[in-house]
This record gives C-alpha cells, structure tokens and sequence, in this order.
C-alpha cells in the first residue's frame, strides 16, 4: 500500500471534490446524435444563396441519419460523427418560375475535411431545366460546406463544454494535446538521442532480427540488392543503390539506410545494412 502522499496520481480522488475522473484519466463518452441533429437542421435551414439568375433557399431537411459522440480519454478529446443527408431546395427565378430540387451529402463523416465533403445537386423529377442548378452547385454547395465546417467547430467547442474536467489545481484543460508536455520513456532503452531540430530526448534502441529463407543464397542476394526485385518483394516503391555506401529507401521511404557491406558468395555473408 503507498504511504500518503506518494500514491498514484490517477487514482487520488481527494484532489477534486466531487471526486469523479481523476485528471481525466478514465475513458468517458458523450452522445452528441440528438444535439447534432438539431443543430444540423438548424443550420441547413438557413442556406440560401442569390446569383443573376434569381435566388435558391434550402426548405426541408428531408433525411439526417447517422450518429455523433465525444470521447474523453486521458484529457483529450476523440470525435465521431457519421451522417447521411437529403436537403430539400426550391429556386426562384427572376421571370418568376419556380423550381424545386434535392441535395445530397451522402458521407459528412470525421474521416473528411469539410472542403472535402461530397455535395451532389439535382433538379426534382419532371422539373425542366434553369440556370438556377448553376447557381446551387457553385454558391450552394459552398454554402453547404460552410455550414459543415460551422457544425464541427460547434461541435468541439460548445458541446464538449465540462467533458474536460478540473485538476486539481483547478486548470480545466481544452483536449488539445500539448507540445510541451512530459512523456514518460520507456522501461527500457539503450541510448538517447537528441532531435537537432526539436532538441527532445528521444529514446532509441537497437534491434536485431533474423529470418530464415528457403531460396539459395546467391537468389537471396540479387533479390535484396535489384531494385525491381526489392519492390516486387516489399509490394511497394524502393530506391536501391547496392554497392557500400549506397543508400537504400523501402516501403515508400518508411524505412531507409545504408549498404555496410556487400559479399555476393556462397559461403560468406550475403550482405550488411545500416537503418
């Protein structure tokens, strides 16, 4: 048992006085479906654009399915958010005709920006054609994404309100990871290196592996040493340059180092690398 004082500064519930979610530190979940969705409507209600042509209002959000939830894990804030959505519009033009038609965002998800959100305009059935889909495709649909990007910033500032809860020095923090911030290093390490860009301490260590081939050594050799064959063996884009001293870039430049020593014989080493 720790003695007062040195326990663990997750589990100390004497330092806040509701003594609920110690620093954050337990996953806790929001549902953000029903707030999202008045929120949705309200602000896709209020689309309307004018142009030369005459003016376009959304009037009716006919569909808005999917779901939104806020996760707080060890102070930061995680968001989910999936929607399917049909918008009813009606145009006026400036002869006075009307015309009606639909929008749909088939996929506003977190896994797209909102400049990125697919928008797709069309006419209602039997509707004749007008320059007005002109109008809704160009400044409507920029309207639309503006109105995406307002929802998301709603979204992370005014409901997420009181899912950071107070330390105990009463500093409520935003979610947002900070830089600066300590990081405790691994159990075990060999060395330390300093980012000459950065100047943190990132912890290193050295790996060795060996792996067993069934091919013959002098077939081994060309296959890690031509770059055709590298990339036809990794599934992915190489740059080889097999002589000591020549560089090497594999899986897309995930991995690269150097040639130390390159021996093509059957009984000696097939080759060295330095990562």
């Amino acid at each position: 048992m720790a003695k007062w004082g040195e326990g663990d500064p997750r589990w100390i519930v004497e330092q806040r006085a509701d003594a609920t979610n110690v620093n954050n530190w337990h996953w806790t979940e929001r549902d953000a479906t029903a707030w999202s969705t008045d929120k949705l409507k309200e602000l896709f209600l209020a689309v309307s654009v004018k142009g030369e042509e005459g003016s376009c209002e959304v009037t009716e959000v006919s569909k808005l399915d999917g779901e939104a939830s806020i996760n707080n894990r060890k102070g930061k804030l995680i968001f989910f958010y999936e929607w399917d959505v049909k918008l009813d519009w009606t145009g006026l033009s400036n002869s006075g005709m009307k015309y009606k038609g639909h929008v749909e965002i088939p996929n506003l998800s977190d896994e797209n920006d909102p400049s990125e959100v697919e928008v797709r305009v069309s006419l209602a059935k039997d509707e004749p054609d007008t320059n007005l889909i002109t109008l809704m495709r160009k400044s409507g649909v920029q309207q639309i994404r503006e109105v995406v990007a307002q929802y998301i910033s709603t979204l992370k500032t005014e409901f997420t309100q009181g899912m950071i809860l107070p330390t105990k020095n009463g500093v409520s923090h935003t979610g947002v990871t900070d830089s600066m911030q300590k990081v405790a290093p691994p159990v075990t390490q060999d060395k330390t290196v300093i980012s000459q860009n950065t100047g943190v301490k990132i912890p290193t260590c050295k790996v060795s592996m060996k792996e067993m081939f069934l091919t013959s050594p002098e077939e081994l050799y060309r296959v890690l040493t031509r770059q055709e064959l590298v990339q036809g063996f990794t599934h992915a884009p190489a740059t080889v340059m097999a002589e000591k001293g020549g560089k090497f870039q594999l899986l897309g430049g995930n991995v690269s180092g150097e040639f130390i020593e390159l021996v093509s014989t059957d009984l000696g080493p097939i080759g060295g690398t330095s990562v």
